[in-house]
C-alpha cells in the first residue's frame, strides 16, 4: 500500500508544481509537470487490477482528487500555438521534367 500511496502523492506533488509554474506564467513547465503527474496516475491504473478492495478504496479516492485538480489545471493552460509563417523554398528538381535528361 505504501508504494501505491507514494505514486498518488507523487502525482499530487507534480500537480502542485504545475499550479505554481502556471501562477508564474511558465505554461511549458506546467505542462511538463502535468505530464509527470499523468505518468504517476497511469502507473496507478496499471496496478489497479492487483489491488485489494481496501487499497482500491483508499487509492481511488486519493487519485480521484489528484485527477480532478489536474484536469482543472489543464483546462486553464493556454493553447499551444505554432508559427507556420515561412517562405517556401523552390526546389529545382521539382521544377524539372522527369523525362528531361540531366546536363552536367
Amino acid at each position: 500500500m505504501d508504494a501505491l500511496l507514494k505514486l498518488a502523492a507523487d502525482a499530487g506533488v507534480e500537480v502542485s508544481a504545475a499550479e505554481a509554474a502556471l501562477a508564474e506564467g511558465a505554461a511549458g513547465e506546467a505542462r511538463e509537470a502535468l505530464d509527470r503527474a499523468d505518468d504517476a496516475l497511469a502507473a496507478l491504473r496499471e496496478r489497479w487490477g492487483g489491488m485489494s478492495a481496501a487499497e482500491r478504496a483508499v487509492i481511488g479516492e486519493a487519485a480521484g482528487a489528484v485527477r480532478t485538480r489536474r484536469d482543472r489545471l489543464a483546462a486553464r493552460l493556454p493553447a499551444i500555438r505554432t508559427v507556420t509563417d515561412g517562405v517556401a523554398e523552390l526546389d529545382p528538381e521539382q521544377e524539372r521534367d522527369p523525362d528531361e535528361p540531366v546536363s552536367d
